[in-house]
């Protein structure tokens, strides 16, 4: 190969950094990550230790650089000091790698990014209303912003490039994501009629004062889909000693198989509600988010996927739940699904673009 190919090859390749702060994201961008990797392009991946992100990345055998090994801090005094600690951290990391871009969910790339002259593009789907601390510290200093349409950014909105998918979608569209009947087997029968309840522990700076489903609720529910088929509990919280016989540990790749064949998923999780919903399994969410995030008031309204139900309604929610877990087909929610996904694109693929498009466009 001539020295003049090897440049033109060696201008063509890309090199990006990513930035997973959440198990969310890795979902979101790894198909992306893994595009990118197989085309050549060189992709740094940082980290912070949340959950089972990091497991995640191992289990993927996909490199990382853990910015955060100590883990988050408590209280709001914590969070501040985490965040001057990872900014730091992904400064000096990007300054030494260089990368053209970065991309991902934090606000601590965009500022990195301002700080180093580096491209910085930020990914999110929540409205910037629900998200205030964070569109006031990532909006302003990203280059560009990607978010859903139906996505309302404010003040924001002139610099973000709205696209028509879900982060859902990222991963589980048809073109990544075929329900396994084996994995799903491992845990129950999924010819049966079951029904998930997901308890989230509303503990993230955005989740002050929101309301969820509490206990009493959850053991109204149990009471009220138990007759109809087999109730799973995934929760981030303790349980009532009544509800931890329904509880299930579910190893973190294997949830959406079982989402995927349940036949109603109930929760107060904003991304397991969207999740259920772009699979055609019906959703109920329920908690103070209602009516405030535009992907899901679509799913909710456009698709008529699930159903969103404020906590001052908890009778409505009981009489839904009834309701769908008694109905005996699902094809309805299939069919919705269908053109839930005929008007939408696969998002991975769409960040995979708008990456080489943006570095093609910045370059120039």
């Amino acid at each position: 190969m001539s020295s003049s190919i090897r440049e033109i090859k060696r201008r063509k390749q890309k090199k990006v950094l990513f930035h997973l702060g959440h198990p969310a994201h890795f979902h979101l961008f790894r198909h992306t990550i893994t595009r990118l990797r197989d085309a050549g392009h060189a992709v740094h991946i940082v980290a912070k230790k949340k959950d089972v992100l990091t497991g995640l990345l191992e289990d993927a055998g996909l490199p990382y650089e853990n910015i955060l090994p100590e883990g988050k801090s408590p209280g709001r005094t914590g969070m501040v000091r985490d965040l001057f600690r990872r900014g730091r951290r992904l400064i000096a990391y990007a300054s030494h790698h260089r990368p053209d871009l970065l991309i991902g969910t934090s606000a601590d790339i965009s500022y990195a990014g301002k700080w180093l002259g580096i491209p910085a593009v930020n990914v999110n789907e929540d409205d910037a209303a629900v998200i205030p601390l964070h569109a006031w510290l990532a909006y302003p200093w990203a280059d560009s912003i990607l978010s859903p349409e139906g996505t309302e950014n404010g003040r924001w909105n002139r610099k973000t490039v709205f696209y028509p998918g879900y982060h859902e979608l990222a991963y589980l569209h048809p073109d990544h994501f075929t329900p396994d009947l084996d994995i799903a087997t491992r845990y129950l029968d999924p010819h049966s009629r079951f029904f998930i309840l997901r308890l989230a522990a509303l503990n993230a700076h955005h989740d002050h004062g929101i309301r969820g489903i509490d206990d009493e609720l959850a053991l109204k529910l149990a009471g009220k889909l138990t007759p109809h088929g087999r109730l799973l509990v995934t929760s981030e919280r303790l349980l009532p000693a009544a509800l931890e016989p329904h509880r299930i540990t579910v190893h973190p790749a294997h949830i959406h198989h079982l989402l995927a064949y349940a036949s109603l998923f109930i929760g107060d999780s904003q991304t397991m509600s969207a999740e259920a919903g772009v699979l055609g399994t019906p959703f109920l969410r329920f908690n103070d988010f209602v009516g405030r995030l535009g992907y899901l008031r679509e799913l909710e309204e456009r698709y008529q996927l699930g159903y969103g139900i404020t906590p001052d309604r908890p009778d409505e929610l009981l009489e839904l739940a009834v309701q769908l877990a008694a109905k005996p087909s699902l094809q309805t929610y299939r069919e919705r699904r269908h053109r839930m996904l005929s008007e939408k694109c696969n998002t991975a693929d769409y960040i995979h673009d708008f990456i080489l498009a943006f570095h093609a466009k910045s370059s120039t």
